[in-house]
């Protein structure tokens, strides 16, 4: 029989996945099936070994094939890949977070290599991964010029609030909010293009719509005072860090994967602009299964002529947390945090703090989100190369999420 337990629970908790009744040494499989909201089916498996009471525990039990191996509780989780008769390079994220993510454990004779017919099942257990607690609320925001969600967690509060943002994907992405409003925080996820009535593209940003959204979560009776946090990856990123700079009513900002200068898209925040950096097509390179590598594309923020693209951070009154994946495809997001830390330190100021991660890449989303080396762009439509190591980056998200949260607390109260 196989037990996996709790058989429902939050989805950035591990879980613990026991076999008992097989015979001695006995070789099974061990797979892991989820489908997403649009029905695209993801799975995993695993090698593993009956030791001599014929039992077999994910926790301390090595996995010796498959998709991963080693001792790793959540490799199935984290290895979930789209299945071979799916379109390659989606990634599992869940679209809503009201409905758990069920995930099928099974347990399979012999040994079956990743993409074969695995043998005959021999137990099976379903789980289901909640992004949102009982009692934690999800508001849809039309405030002024503002649209998103907020995500308040079960209680009088007051909560720590925080703005959560994602990159150039756009539209709204609420499963890291909801997880945040689960564990305590009073969470606005916070679109700014692609969005209902926000600008279809990336072409120029206001700072004054941040700042609207920082005075709304500042101003709600659920959340404490007397400042808010940020967490964005990627571009979301890099505008947390522009919040922290200029907007008083951000204390604390955390930056996963950011870059230290403004890029793309102009920042306008009343008189002062911040141009964009550019990417250079001509700098993408393509491999042969066709992905994308755009890995240097990005205008250099080191050239002197690029100097007024630069955020400048040591106005930042506030507390910054810089997470970066040191194998991070997308851009050179560790010469960013370095030159971030150089740039604080000039200027007299220790408000930092850096978590880098080897073999880590670019996404770096809450535990045993599934590893994507390789996504499908939204933008360009085409696949992009995201960089990382399945295990490496497991652990990064892992260990990342605990200090996130740490981080936030201790500077939001």
């Amino acid at each position: 029989s196989l037990a996996v337990s709790p058989a429902a629970g939050p989805a950035d908790e591990p879980v613990e996945t026991r076999v008992v009744g097989l015979s001695p040494g006995q070789p099974v499989t061990l797979r892991a099936v989820a489908a997403d909201g649009s029905g695209c089916l993801f799975q995993s498996c695993a090698h593993y070994r009956a030791d001599s009471r014929g039992e077999l525990h994910l926790g301390t039990d090595a996995s010796h094939g498959g998709d991963y191996t080693g001792v790793e509780p959540m490799g199935l989780f984290w290895s979930l890949a789209p299945a071979g008769m799916e379109r390659p390079y989606q990634r599992l994220v869940p679209r809503s977070t009201g409905a758990p993510m069920k995930v099928e454990v099974l347990v399979h004779q012999d040994h079956s290599p990743p993409g074969a017919m695995p043998g005959p099942v021999v137990a099976k257990a379903e789980v289901e991964r909640w992004f949102t607690a009982p009692g934690v609320r999800r508001i849809r925001l039309k405030e002024g010029v503002v649209r998103g969600s907020l995500f308040l967690p079960p209680g009088d509060g007051p909560f720590p609030g925080v703005i959560d943002m994602y990159g150039d994907e756009g539209g709204l992405i609420e499963f890291r909010s909801s997880l945040l409003a689960t564990r305590g925080f009073a969470a606005l996820s916070l679109p700014y293009f692609d969005f209902e009535d926000l600008p279809k593209v990336m072409k120029e940003f206001k700072l004054e719509y941040f700042e609207e959204a920082a005075r709304f979560l500042q101003r709600h009776p659920k959340v404490k005072g007397p400042g808010v946090g940020v967490i964005g990856t990627g571009k979301g990123a890099e505008l947390a860090l522009s919040m922290v700079t200029f907007l008083q009513e951000v204390v604390a900002a955390v930056s996963i994967s950011g870059c230290s200068s403004n890029t793309v898209a102009d920042l306008h925040y009343g008189e002062m602009t911040l141009p964009g950096l550019r990417f250079d097509m001509n700098k993408v390179s393509v491999s042969d299964t066709g992905v994308f590598d755009i890995f240097e594309a990005l205008d250099d923020p080191t050239n002197p002529a690029n100097s007024p693209c630069i955020i400048p951070i040591e106005k930042a009154e506030g507390h910054l947390l810089l997470v970066v994946g040191e194998d991070d495809r997308i851009w050179k997001s560790s010469l960013y945090a370095e030159l971030a830390i150089r740039r604080l330190r000039q200027h007299g100021k220790e408000n930092f703090e850096l978590l880098s991660y080897p073999g880590a890449g670019h996404r770096i989303d809450p535990p045993s989100t599934p590893f994507c080396h390789v996504a499908m762009d939204r933008v360009l439509g085409v696949p992009v190369l995201g960089g990382g190591e399945s295990k490496a980056h497991a652990h990064a998200q892992e260990h990342s999420w605990g200090k996130i949260q740490e981080f936030l607390r201790l500077h939001l109260g």
